[in-house]
C-alpha cells in the first residue's frame, strides 16, 4: 500500500475538516503530505480554512491510529483507494467534495461508465420489476449500475445488473464490514465478486442516518446520470438526484402510478424537468453524447447484440413465468406458508425455520417471479400460485 494513504486518511479525520476543504488543501499543495509541512498562515490562507482549522492540522499527532486503520482494513481484504490512485472512480474525482478516501471490496475498472438508479425502500412488485429489467437493459449495453444497496429498488438494482451479466457497484452508508441492511448479505458478497463494493467510512462505521446523504453525492458522482424509479415526497433518492444536478450530471425519472404515495418524488422530478424513462434507449440516448470515443464506439457495436440478447433474456423470463415454473426447495417451501391474508415476515421466518437473510432473499425472488406482493409493514400476500 502506498505510504501517502496515511496522509490522505489523517487529513480526513482531523477535527472540523470537510471534503471541499480537503481538496482545495490538496489542490493547493499538491499532496496531503505537503499540507501536513506548511505553516497555518498559509494553510488558512491558500486553503480557504479557518485558522482553527489549520492549527488542528499542524497540532496533529495521531498517526498510531492511522496505522491500526489501515492495518484494519488490510486485515479484512479491504483496498484502500485515493484521489492518486488509477482505479479511483474518474468521474468521481471531479466532484468538488470528492471524498478523500474509498475502501473497496472487489474490483473498480479504470474510467468505468456508471449509471446510478436509486429509489423507494418501500418499493412496489412494479417497481421492482422496472427497475430490475431497466438495471439489466443497461448492463447489457456495456455500462455499470450504481446504486446504495438499500431494500426495495436498490436491491433490484443491483440483482438486474447481476441478472444481466455486468457490472454493479454499491455503495455504502456504512464500514464495508458492517452490512446494511444485513439480510442482504448474500447479495453484498456477489456484488464484490462481480463488480465491487465501497464506501467512504471506515471499518466498524455502523449506518448512522447521517451517513446516508453523504453516501448519496457518491452514488450520483460516479454515475453519467442517476434515474430515480420511486420515491416519496421526501426520499433520500431525492437528495440524489439533486446531488447529481448539483454535479452536472442528467436526472431521470420512471413513471408510476398516479395513486401511489412511492410515485411522487419521480412525478415531482418529471414536473422539474428530468427525462422521462420508458426503458434503457431513454437513458442511452441522453448519455451518448457523454460518453469517450470508446465507449460510444462499444455501445454502437454492441446494438444489435443488446437487442438479441434482450429478447433472449426475456425469452427466459416467460419460461419463467408464475404460471409454468415449477418451484423447488427453499422457494416452493416459503411461498407455501403465504396464503391470500396477508402474512407477517416474523411469522414467516419463524415458520420457515430458515435464517431470516435466507427467507428474505427467497421473498424477493417470489415477489420479482410474480409469485407475491409486498404491502406495507413487511407484509406478503399471494398472488399466483407454483405448479
Amino acid at each position: 500500500m502506498k505510504e501517502s494513504v496515511k496522509f490522505w486518511i489523517a487529513l480526513r479525520s482531523i477535527t472540523g475538516m470537510g471534503n471541499a476543504a480537503l481538496s482545495r488543501l490538496v489542490e493547493a499543495f499538491g499532496s496531503p503530505e505537503e499540507v501536513f509541512r506548511r505553516p497555518e498562515k498559509d494553510l488558512a490562507r491558500a486553503g480557504r480554512i479557518s485558522p482553527e482549522l489549520a492549527k488542528n492540522i499542524r497540532s496533529f499527532r495521531n498517526w498510531e491510529s492511522i496505522v491500526r486503520e489501515v492495518e484494519s482494513a488490510g486485515n479484512a481484504g479491504m483496498e484502500i483507494l485515493t484521489p492518486e490512485d488509477a482505479f479511483y472512480p474518474r468521474a468521481l474525482r471531479n466532484i468538488h467534495n470528492y471524498p478523500a478516501v474509498l475502501y473497496a471490496r472487489g474490483s473498480l475498472l479504470e474510467n468505468e461508465p456508471c449509471i446510478a438508479i436509486v429509489g423507494s425502500r418501500r418499493a412496489s412488485a412494479y417497481g421492482k420489476q422496472t427497475t430490475f429489467s431497466l438495471s439489466r437493459d443497461l448492463v447489457m449495453s456495456g455500462l455499470t449500475v450504481a446504486s446504495g444497496m438499500a431494500r426495495g429498488i436498490d436491491t433490484a438494482a443491483h440483482r438486474g445488473a447481476l441478472a444481466g451479466g455486468g457490472r454493479t457497484i454499491a455503495v455504502l452508508g456504512s464500514g464495508l464490514d458492517v452490512i446494511y441492511p444485513p439480510e442482504n448479505e448474500e447479495l453484498f458478497n456477489e456484488i464484490a465478486s462481480r463488480g465491487a463494493v465501497i464506501s467512504e467510512f471506515p471499518p466498524g462505521t455502523r449506518p448512522l442516518a447521517q451517513h446516508f446523504p453523504s453516501r448519496n453525492r457518491i452514488i450520483s458522482g460516479l454515475s453519467l446520470g442517476t434515474v430515480v424509479v420511486e420515491a416519496g415526497e421526501k426520499s433520500g433518492s431525492l437528495i440524489t438526484a439533486g446531488c447529481a444536478l448539483e454535479q452536472g450530471r442528467e436526472v431521470f425519472a420512471v413513471p408510476g402510478s398516479i395513486d401511489s404515495p412511492v410515485s411522487r418524488g419521480a412525478h415531482y422530478l418529471l414536473r422539474q424537468g428530468a427525462k422521462l424513462v420508458e426503458g434503457a434507449g431513454d437513458v442511452l440516448e441522453e448519455i451518448f453524447p457523454q460518453m469517450t470515443a470508446p465507449m460510444q464506439a462499444r455501445l454502437l457495436a454492441a446494438g444489435d447484440e443488446l437487442q438479441s440478447r434482450v429478447m433472449r433474456a426475456e425469452t427466459t423470463e416467460i419460461r419463467k413465468s408464475p404460471d409454468r415454473v415449477k418451484l423447488e426447495g427453499t422457494e416452493r417451501k416459503v411461498l407455501g406458508l403465504i396464503s391470500e391474508k396477508p402474512s407477517e415476515i416474523d411469522s414467516i421466518i419463524s415458520k420457515s425455520g430458515l435464517r431470516p437473510p435466507d427467507v428474505l432473499s427467497v421473498l424477493m425472488h417470489l415477489e420479482l417471479g410474480g409469485f407475491i406482493d409486498q404491502l406495507p409493514g413487511k407484509r406478503f400476500i399471494l398472488k399466483r400460485r407454483a405448479l
